[in-house]
């Protein structure tokens, strides 16, 4: 079981234990009260739950987030004097540097009830970043793009619904302009490229875009159409095989450079067990993958017999890195993203890179958290702090590339496109949404009603540059 799932069973179990609670409570208000008095507290009880207290967060918000960065990283001097946030000496900071900046964040009395966020102030390039409603600790705030405010003296930093005090610290990291290269996405499912990385895929020099499964199950929005679940399975991989093939084309990635490998959704991790056994999808009925993969421009080793096998997975991988060579590899974090399909990706890459004469620059994304399922916090738009994280054993090394509003719209479009994005929430999760923006203030967003909208279009994206475990075994 992975920390996720046993972090989400605690949080359930608890929300077991203060329902009974909760349920007890009512049934005595009911016979000492009034019979009525339990039907209008459970009304009202519910309403708050789903306003305020349904975030899946497995932490507590006045943990202090805990970072280390590389040895020697610049360390700018800088204080804080009121909102106004200045550097200590004249100096110029890079206008492509990732600036990060850690402060102490206390919510107010109305931060337990409404998103804290600290607003950043007084240049031509204002931004807003989001914590955790009763936030009190360390946070670490995105400062990329704001270089050229900070070194006049002019940025300020406004807490609303919180306050910004405590000594600050900023790194600022210098890494090259990896745009400038050619980057090779790799992509668990069908618009994990888009919500990680099209900003930066869109305006490399060349890009390519690996897709490792098909993302057929849970395709009960299909079934609604009148398909059975194999038929409703089958047709929802063909279109997110689609969408892997031809929303890059958006971006002006040629076809020839979008490969769909085709494997089975949630099914990485039983391949990886064993290697060379066949491992079939977990709705589609199917035990061949080359009906995901009939658009490619190529011919790959799995297409020889179309098994599910691990082997195959690495021998795909091994052609197309080969085909490719490229510079960047943008692939999942091995530790902030713990989806199973998104940590075998991960794995997966790494094994074949090892019998490589060349090694890639490595930049992880997190579209999925362990402890956060909100994070990015905020809205559509707003900067990306860096995520929780709680131990600073390894020092972590981020790259912050911003997107301009024309490139966060484009952003949009493409994941517009895809077709698993498209399906309306479910009846429950709409109410809950009406209840958070009456209530809590939560925008929607404006581009779409799923939840990636709001997370992945931002004034940022934000990847990090991995360190690859040296091992001492080399494959050929």
């Amino acid at each position: 079981m992975s920390r996720k799932q046993q972090l989400l069973k605690r949080h359930r179990r608890n929300k077991r234990i203060g329902l009974l609670i909760a349920l007890v409570a009512l049934i005595v208000l009911g016979i000492v009260v009034a019979w009525w008095l339990p039907l209008v507290l459970a009304v009202v009880g519910w309403i708050a739950h789903e306003a305020w207290f349904a975030d899946h967060l497995f932490y507590s918000p006045k943990d202090d987030y805990q970072y280390s960065f590389p040895p020697f990283t610049p360390q700018p001097k800088v204080h804080l004097s009121g909102e106004q946030l200045r550097l200590d000496d004249a100096v110029m900071l890079e206008d492509d540097a990732t600036l990060i900046l850690a402060v102490r964040v206390k919510s107010t009395w109305l931060g337990r009830f409404l998103d804290p966020r600290v607003e950043l102030a007084g240049g031509t390039n204002p931004d807003a970043q989001t914590f955790e409603r009763g936030v009190n600790g360390l946070r670490y705030l995105n400062l990329s793009g704001q270089a050229q405010t900070l070194s006049q003296g002019q940025l300020c930093l406004r807490g609303r619904f919180c306050r910004v005090f405590g000594e600050p610290v900023l790194w600022a990291l210098e890494q090259p302009d990896y745009r400038r290269q050619r980057v090779m996405v790799i992509a668990p499912h069908a618009d994990d490229a888009e919500l990680a990385a099209y900003g930066l895929y869109s305006q490399a020099d060349e890009t390519w875009i690996v897709t490792l499964t098909a993302g057929e199950i849970e395709a009960e929005h299909y079934q609604q159409m009148g398909l059975n679940q194999i038929e409703a399975a089958r047709l929802k991989g063909r279109l997110r095989a689609w969408d892997s093939l031809t929303v890059p084309r958006w971006a002006g990635v040629p076809h020839e450079n979008c490969v769909q490998l085709g494997y089975f959704c949630l099914q990485l991790a039983a391949m990886q067990a064993a290697p060379s056994q066949p491992v079939a999808s977990r709705e589609a009925d199917m035990t061949d993958t080359r009906l995901f993969r009939r658009l490619n421009p190529f011919t790959l080793p799995g297409d020889a017999d179309g098994a599910p096998t691990w082997n195959n997975l690495l021998a795909d991988l091994r052609e197309v890195l080969t085909r490719a060579r490229p510079d960047v590899i943008v692939l999942p974090h091995p530790t902030l993203d713990p989806h199973p399909d998104h940590v075998c990706a991960q794995e997966a890459v790494l094994e074949v890179l090892r019998g490589l004469e060349w090694q890639p620059t490595l930049l992880g994304y997190a579209n999925h958290l362990h402890d956060n399922d909100r994070w990015p916090m905020g809205n559509t738009g707003q900067g990306i702090a860096l995520p929780p994280a709680f131990e600073a054993s390894e020092p972590m090394q981020p790259w912050s590339l911003p997107l301009s509003i024309e490139q966060q719209r484009d952003k949009a479009m493409a994941l517009c496109m895809m077709h698993d994005l498209q399906p309306p929430a479910p009846y429950k999760r709409r109410l809950r949404r009406l209840f958070q923006r009456l209530l809590a203030r939560r925008e929607p967003s404006v581009f779409g009603e799923n939840e990636f909208f709001r997370k992945a279009v931002r004034r940022q994206e934000l990847f990090w540059v991995l360190k690859r475990q040296e091992t001492s075994e080399q494959h050929n």
